[in-house]
């Protein structure tokens, strides 16, 4: 499903304003060294996704303090992106900024299933 237009300007702006996590995770997934190829701030329908990867159909999210005051929002955009066939994983600020390598496991482990 194609996004709407101002859906993608908001996140070719987003790419240009990543916060401190998103850039760390970003360093470590573009390389595309997982044979995974990830999107970051990707627009899919009504929503704007951390990283996606349309190969493994998985949504990786980063959660901040913001998501906590946005739980319904949250819910109804997992439950969307579910209904879409886009499994999500999420992470918080903290474990991307102590426990990178732990996360890149995990993603790599749910995405090796749909990419075989």
């Amino acid at each position: 499903m194609r996004a709407p237009d101002f859906i993608r300007q908001r996140a070719k702006s987003l790419r240009r304003a990543m916060t401190g996590p998103e850039r760390t995770l970003w360093s470590l997934l573009r390389r595309d060294q997982f044979k995974l190829h990830f999107r970051r701030q990707h627009p899919v329908g009504p929503f704007i996704l951390d990283f996606h990867c349309a190969k493994a159909k998985l949504c990786v999210e980063i959660d901040g303090p913001m998501h906590a005051e946005r739980v319904e929002y949250n819910r109804r955009r997992t439950a969307w992106l579910e209904r879409e066939g886009i499994r999500v994983l999420k992470f918080t600020t903290e474990d991307v900024e102590h426990r990178s390598a732990a996360v890149v496991v995990a993603i790599v482990r749910t995405a090796a299933p749909s990419t075989a």
